[in-house]
C-alpha cells in the first residue's frame, strides 16, 4: 500500500470514530432529554449575530432564524452578499431557516376582496401602507427563499414569521396558500430582548424565561436590535440555555 492510500485510510478510520463517538453522545443526550424547546432568532439589526452563533457552537444548540433583509448595524443588510459566509457558516451547523418577508411587512389589517393591508419596513415602500393580495403577499415570502438560495445553495424550511408577530387568519392562510407555515411564539417564549432595559434588566428576562419556558415552547429573541441599550444576548443568551439544560430540556428546530 502506498503512504498516500495509507493515510487515506488513516483518515476514514479517524473520521468512522469520531462519527461513532459523537452519534453515542447525541444518543445519549437524547436518551436525557425529557423536555424540548425551539429558540428561534429574528434578523433584527445583526448587531450580535456573530456572539450569537459563537453560543449556539459552545452549548452545542441547534435554532431557527427568520430572515428579512433588514438594515444592520454595519450600515449594510442582513442578505447582502456580505453576509453569504455568515448565512453558510449557519447552514453547514445544521440550523433551520424561515422566512420573515423579504421587506419586514408589518401587518396592518384585514381589507376588501380577500386583500390585506402592511407597512414596509424596508424597500421602495418603506413606510408606505400598501394593499396585499396573495399573490403579492406570497411574493414578499418567497423572495427570501430566492435570496438564501441565492447566498447558500439551500431552500429554506418552509415556514415563515410575521414581522412583530402581527397577523390575522386570512394573512396566514395566504402563506399557506404559497406552501409556508406560520410559526409564532409562546408567551413565555417572548424573550424580552427588544424591550427598555430600564424597565426590564437583563437579569429579570434571564429568571423569568429560565422559569417560565415549559415542553415544547418556541422561544423569540432577535440577533440584534435597535430598541435596547444593554443588549440581551451578550449577558442571558448561554446563561439561560445552560439554566434549561439544567431543567432537563433539549433544544429543537422548526418545523417541528
Amino acid at each position: 500500500m502506498s503512504d498516500s492510500l495509507f493515510q487515506r485510510g488513516i483518515r476514514v478510520l479517524y473520521a468512522m470514530i469520531f462519527m461513532a463517538i459523537t452519534s453515542t453522545s447525541v444518543l445519549a443526550e437524547a436518551l436525557d432529554c425529557k423536555k424540548i424547546v425551539y429558540l428561534t432568532f429574528d434578523t433584527g439589526n445583526m448587531s450580535v449575530a456573530h456572539m450569537i452563533a459563537d453560543v449556539l457552537n459552545r452549548q452545542q444548540v441547534k435554532a431557527t432564524f427568520f430572515l428579512a433583509n433588514e438594515k444592520t448595524n454595519r450600515g449594510d443588510f442582513s442578505l447582502d452578499d456580505s453576509w453569504k459566509s455568515y448565512w453558510q457558516d449557519r447552514l453547514r451547523e445544521g440550523h433551520h431557516f424561515g422566512s420573515h418577508t423579504y421587506d419586514h411587512v408589518y401587518f396592518v389589517k384585514d381589507a376588501s376582496n380577500k386583500t390585506v393591508l402592511g407597512r414596509p419596513q424596508f424597500g421602495s415602500k418603506a413606510g408606505v401602507t400598501t394593499l396585499y393580495n396573495e399573490a403579492s403577499f406570497c411574493k414578499e415570502i418567497l423572495r427570501v427563499n430566492a435570496r438564501f438560495q441565492a447566498l447558500t445553495d439551500s431552500p429554506l424550511q418552509m415556514i415563515w414569521r410575521a414581522p412583530g408577530g402581527k397577523t390575522s387568519a386570512r394573512l396566514i392562510a395566504m402563506g399557506q396558500q404559497c406552501g409556508y407555515q406560520h410559526i409564532a411564539w409562546n408567551n413565555a417564549g417572548f424573550l424580552g430582548d427588544e424591550l427598555s432595559s430600564e424597565t426590564y434588566p437583563n437579569s429579570v428576562l434571564l429568571d423569568k424565561a429560565s422559569r417560565d419556558l415549559q415542553d415544547g415552547d418556541i422561544a423569540m429573541a432577535h440577533l440584534g436590535i435597535w430598541s435596547r441599550k444593554d443588549p440581551w444576548a451578550p449577558v442571558v443568551l448561554e446563561k439561560l440555555i445552560i439554566n434549561l439544560k439544567n431543567r432537563g430540556f433539549c433544544f429543537g428546530t422548526l418545523p417541528k
